[in-house]
This record gives C-alpha cells, structure tokens and sequence, in this order.
C-alpha cells in the first residue's frame, strides 16, 4: 500500500488562494533523506509529515531544500487532513508534538484557532545592506525568533516590493517579513513573507510569520484582535 498525499490550499477564501501545502500520513517512521527528497519533489513552500503517537502526532515540515522548525499553513493543512480523512473527529482538538514543542488546532466558530508560540519582534540594528537589496529605506527593523520584522511606509511600497533574493539569503535569518499598516477598512495590517535562504523566494500566506505580526500590531494598534492580509500573488487572510 502506498503512502497516502494531500495537497491542501492553507489560509484560502477560494480556489487558488492561500497557500499550498503537501501533507503525508506516516505509519512509521521515515529517514531524514526521505522526507527532504519527497518535499524538493513536491517544490511547495512546505511538506509536513505527520506520524500518529500515543497522545497524538509527530509532525515535522520541510522546504524544498531544508526541515524548518516552524510553519503555520503546513499545521493548518495537516489539521484538516486529520479531521476529513477519518483520522479524527471534527469535535476533536488536534495535538501536534514538533521541535517547536506542542501545538494544538481546533474548529472554532467557522475558523481553525491554532496555538502558536508568540515571537515577539524586538528592535535590531538593520544590516547595512538590507536597504539596497530590498530598494527601499525601512521605517522600522526588528527581529523576532526566527526573522526580521520590516515596517515599510505604506502599501504602494509593499506592493512594489522586488527584493534581490541572493543578496538576502546571505543574511544569517530565517526570512524577512516585511509589513504596513493596511488601509484597507477589513484588514488591520498587510504584510508580505521572503525565505529565500530556506529555498522559498516569497512565501504566498505564512502563519508563523503571524506569531511576530499580531503582537507587533497589537501593540501598535492597541487591539487585541485583528485580521492582516499577506499580499503575495496568491493572497490569504489571517485572525490573531
């Protein structure tokens, strides 16, 4: 028997959207080498592979060229794999054990609430070279666990972004999450997610990225919930 695949668009309004993620359910066990040829032969920002224990499952994510040790649409998509293939009831809180310690997801009022870890963004010195290779001066730099957090001006900005993506995967983080204060009345910030270090140019919708982003906001904005917008091609939403 084969090992069962799902490809499941993440943080998606409609078809097209939102972020694709593989998800593979494991019986066993599966070496290193394995996991990191089957996520390059999927080429999506992350495979997550999930492995039943005994108070509930392994679940690890994986780049086309690196294992990370954070990704929420990869968690997300697992999730609804677990829920609409049998594995669990709809009613049940899904637990994940992952190097970035438990994570659970239930079904909330129309919406998947995940608990994350938050990683809150502190000032940094930006890198001398971080305006050239991403052709704009920041308002603000500052770094969380695993990226730098960049506020630009406003959404022209955003939007126009072009980064030079050699240049940026020389930088010793994870990615850049580059982020405004949206104008748009529905959302409360808008934001845009770069890895190319991990083998992902732009990320089309990153939830762990959103573990920066809503306490960064929510301090900024004085809320204490908010929805933000990743603008990639794609495009997603997000409830902190």
């Amino acid at each position: 028997m084969g090992i069962p695949f799902y490809q499941i668009d993440a943080f998606a309004a409609k078809a097209f959207t939102g972020n694709p993620a593989a998800v593979c359910l494991l019986e066993e066990e599966a070496e290193v080498e394995w996991m990191q040829s089957v996520a390059a032969e999927m080429n999506l920002s992350e495979t997550a592979f999930i492995l039943p224990q005994s108070k509930g499952f392994g679940l690890r994510w994986f780049t086309p060229t690196t294992e990370v040790d954070l990704c929420g649409h990869a968690t997300l998509a697992s999730a609804h794999v677990l829920w609409n293939s049998g594995c669990l009831e709809r009613s049940d809180t899904v637990r994940f054990h992952t190097r970035s310690g438990l994570l659970t997801a239930k079904l909330l009022n129309g919406w998947v609430e995940l608990d994350f870890p938050s990683t809150p963004v502190v000032p940094a010195e930006p890198p001398l070279e971080l305006s050239d290779l991403i052709g704009i001066v920041p308002k603000y730099v500052g770094q969380s666990r695993f990226d730098l957090l960049i506020e630009l001006n406003d959404f022209g900005e955003l939007s126009e972004l072009n980064p030079d993506y050699v240049g940026l995967s020389r930088l010793p983080v994870r990615g850049f999450i580059v982020t405004v204060q949206s104008d748009i009345p529905e959302y409360d910030f808008l934001s845009r997610f770069f890895a190319p270090a991990t083998g992902v140019q732009e990320d089309p919708v990153t939830g762990s990225a959103h573990c920066a982003l809503a306490p960064y906001w929510a301090e900024k904005l004085g809320k204490k919930e908010m929805i933000g917008f990743q603008a990639s091609r794609r495009g997603g939403q997000g409830k902190s």
